[in-house]
């Protein structure tokens, strides 16, 4: 497979968000020494340069069709990214914390189309599920009595009891009233995850609407 060079430099230091990014020992093709280098996840194509602060990659490992597993090794937490075929190549890497190897073997396992299309597999399963079922009812939390107050733009949460209301103030809005929830259609941690955000999100959506709506109580 050919690839643009200047297309994959473009692509391996532009601004979009990574997938994940680090340092880790490279082990050489030809020689058992370890180089540090800068690692870049985009995707399924995982770059690596001299340093951080380079702007061309060393090289690129196109991760379709590769294992990610933890291997004996001369450094510690040590992992393999493997190919199939004879005479397919073996990437020893080595991160430098236990933390950020999980991290590695993690997002290098995720990386590739085949995880991907499994994904998008279980997706379109749960959602026929959800199109072929009903929404089950939204247990409706209680709404706290005042917002938290406000310093610099931002809501600052305390432990502390609101302060009682002086005289003259006005209070907000009444909550909306508390509905009795209908039997559910069957087990609620048995509906898919995409079936209850979507029904839930609809059901908050209105419920918001229509407390901003209502006027203030004397």
């Amino acid at each position: 497979m050919k690839l643009n060079e200047r297309s994959l430099a473009f692509y391996a230091t532009c601004d979009a968000p990574v997938d994940n990014a680090g340092f880790l020992y490279k082990k050489g093709g030809r020689h058992a020494a370890y180089h540090r280098r800068w690692f870049v996840l985009r995707g399924n194509m995982l770059f690596y340069f001299e340093d951080a602060a380079s702007r061309e990659p060393v090289g690129v490992i196109i991760l379709e069709g590769c294992t990610v597993e933890l291997v004996e090794a001369a450094e510690e937490f040590a992992f393999a990214v493997r190919f199939a075929g004879a005479r397919a190549r073996t990437y020893v890497l080595a991160a430098e914390s236990q933390a950020a190897m999980e991290g590695w073997v993690k997002a290098l396992s995720r990386a590739s189309f085949d995880y991907l299309r499994l994904v998008v597999r279980e997706l379109e399963q749960q959602l026929a599920a959800m199109r072929a079922g009903g929404c089950p009812p939204l247990p409706l939390p209680r709404r706290p009595s005042a917002l938290p107050p406000k310093e610099n733009g931002c809501a600052v949460w305390s432990a502390e009891p609101p302060a009682a209301p002086t005289a003259g103030s006005q209070p907000g809005p009444e909550p909306p009233p508390r509905r009795r929830a209908s039997a559910p259609h069957g087990p609620l941690d048995a509906a898919p995850f995409a079936r209850l955000h979507e029904c839930y999100g609809q059901e908050i959506r209105a419920l918001r609407e229509q407390w901003r709506s209502s006027p203030a109580q004397p």
